[in-house]
């Protein structure tokens, strides 16, 4: 049943209203079957209409994610990848760790049209729903221990930013550690996150897996889900973008960006990350894990990705991972 809501949803797409008649058709199943798949819509947070006499439709068309088609848009460089489209899954990066354990092969993309349970930063849940969001996770595994890959998230955030530059999104900036923001009507909103899991030893190989969720058209509903300020991609281009073949822009500069750290780690990727620091030179809130609060001037980024802060007893370098960033105000 699954597996024919998801086909269903493919062929209203569109937008535009089907007579349920016309899908049990094209399906060569019967209208029972049509009606039990819709029905089961909602479990998956997807709401479908339904007018008498119309058919059923979505509430607006949507692209959605098919392996093929990212591949295609890769060109040459898509054969490289090994890329899956789950039509829902609760973690992308719990599905990948999985497999990853079980010698799953290097430059892996796992992508889903719906993750139920998407996990952010310190427990936080990501949320996202049909069309609405790009999630996905991407597994690259390092000759270097787990210990050596300090960094790593920067240099992603770097590489998401020059992505976003590929298609006209140049107001894009970072936050330490792991955030993409946009600066909109005086408030940082959140476009982008994304959260690393390391697998394997400290000094031998490890495999990172790095779970990246970013907002491609949220509605009103899932705005209002969200506990900090957000914004989206449609709001930041004047066409409407295809999400595979953004996708596959995303897939080529992680390869790239992640080809580079492990070969000089995250020196080489340091000036550019300040560039684009949201807050860098302000004035910021240093959240630690024990509830502890500092306020600093955030002043540099050490070539190992550690926040350099000014502080009333000198300056103090944060690692990746250790704290929570705001601004001050």
């Amino acid at each position: 049943m699954a597996n024919l809501l998801f086909e269903i949803i493919e062929f209203l797409a569109d937008g535009k209203f089907h007579s349920g008649e016309m899908m049990a058709k094209h399906f060569n199943v019967s209208r029972v079957s049509i009606w039990n798949a819709i029905a089961k819509a909602e479990d998956v947070g997807i709401k479908i209409f339904s007018v008498r006499g119309k058919g059923y439709k979505l509430q607006h068309p949507i692209s959605l994610l098919n392996e093929k088609i990212i591949k295609n848009a890769m060109g040459e460089e898509g054969s490289w990848f090994d890329i899956k489209v789950l039509d829902s899954i609760d973690s992308t990066n719990n599905y990948l760790s999985k497999i990853a354990a079980t010698g799953h092969p290097h430059a892996s993309v796992v992508a889903a049209n719906i993750q139920m349970q998407g996990k952010g930063r310190r427990g936080r849940q990501w949320q996202s729903a049909l069309g609405e969001s790009l999630t996905f996770s991407f597994l690259w595994r390092f000759t270097k221990g787990a210990a050596g890959l300090s960094g790593l998230s920067l240099a992603v955030g770097v590489a998401l930013i020059r992505a976003l530059k590929k298609i006209n999104i140049s107001t894009a900036l970072l936050k330490w550690p792991n955030d993409i923001l946009i600066f909109d009507e005086g408030v940082y909103k959140k476009l982008a996150g994304i959260l690393i899991e390391l697998q394997g030893d400290t000094d031998g190989q490890s495999a990172a897996i790095i779970g990246i969720g970013l907002n491609l058209n949220l509605s009103k509903t899932q705005l209002e889900k969200i506990d900090q300020p957000a914004t989206d991609i449609n709001n930041l281009v004047s066409e409407k973008i295809d999400s595979n073949f953004f996708m596959a822009i995303i897939i080529k500069e992680l390869a790239q960006a992640l080809a580079s750290f492990e070969s000089d780690q995250f020196k080489p990727f340091k000036d550019e990350w300040l560039s684009y620091h949201a807050f860098q030179d302000k004035l910021i809130d240093i959240m630690l894990g024990n509830s502890q609060t500092i306020t600093g001037k955030a002043i540099d980024i050490s070539d190992t990705g550690a926040l350099i802060v000014r502080t009333d007893e000198g300056s103090k370098s944060f690692a990746s991972g250790e704290v929570s960033i705001r601004s001050a105000g």
